[in-house]
């Protein structure tokens, strides 16, 4: 019997975008299903009753809420595909914390008086991050893991933040900009993440304020 998957999603979230682009990693068919926040469907009720967010995972008709949780969840139970945490039980603590950092900040959040501050943040990050990262294609090292999946949907929201902080993240940041290009050019990247300027949109139209996105609270 084929696997049934149900993913729920937003399309600026970058929580949603981790799993399209860790089940696009292994190659596994999902049926995507784009939810109003403003109405939420009687379906992500049922799936997340405590938190009613996104993103959920469904599989087999069992739900698996927050995003980090359920990525490593595809990658335990995909795991003839495309690893994304590393076998060794060290390096896969270090993982673990780095994209619990990123998940730490509340960044896209910020109301319009926090924007300038929010930027800051982010940026702050994008050091830390780039200070980790090193001479290294992927943080995990030569292919693409749980910190990249984790942390690369916030391409996305580049333009926002450059907005906010009256920054290039190119010019600030060359060695994270190298990063995003080599993730880009996976097509299991480049296919999962909305237009920047899509989400340019719904973030300055204030769609965004306070929808109960995942963000793993």
């Amino acid at each position: 019997m084929a696997d049934e998957v149900v993913l729920l999603g937003f399309l600026p979230s970058p929580f949603a975008a981790r799993l399209k682009i860790a089940l696009a990693e292994k190659g596994v068919e999902y049926e995507y299903k784009e939810e109003d926040l403003r109405s939420k469907s009687p379906l992500l009720v049922q799936m997340n009753p405590v938190h009613k967010k996104v993103p959920v995972l469904i599989h087999n008709g069992k739900p698996v809420c927050e995003s980090l949780i359920a990525l490593q969840y595809i990658d335990e139970v995909w795991n003839d595909k495309a690893p994304l945490l590393p076998s060794d039980p060290g390096l896969r603590a270090q993982a673990r914390f780095w994209a619990d950092f990123i998940d730490k900040k509340e960044m896209i959040w910020a109301a319009k008086e926090e924007e300038h501050e929010a930027a800051k943040e982010f940026f702050d990050c994008i050091g830390v991050l780039e200070g980790q990262l090193g001479d290294k294609a992927f943080f995990g090292g030569e292919t693409l893991g749980f910190v990249d999946v984790a942390v690369i949907p916030f391409y996305s929201w580049l333009s926002v933040f450059e907005k906010y902080g009256n920054c290039s993240v190119e010019a600030k940041h060359p060695k994270f900009t190298a990063w995003t290009k080599r993730c880009m050019e996976k097509e299991s990247v480049s296919k999962s993440l909305p237009d920047q300027q899509r989400v340019y949109d719904f973030k300055v139209g204030g769609i965004l304020t306070k929808l109960p996105i995942d963000q793993d609270l």
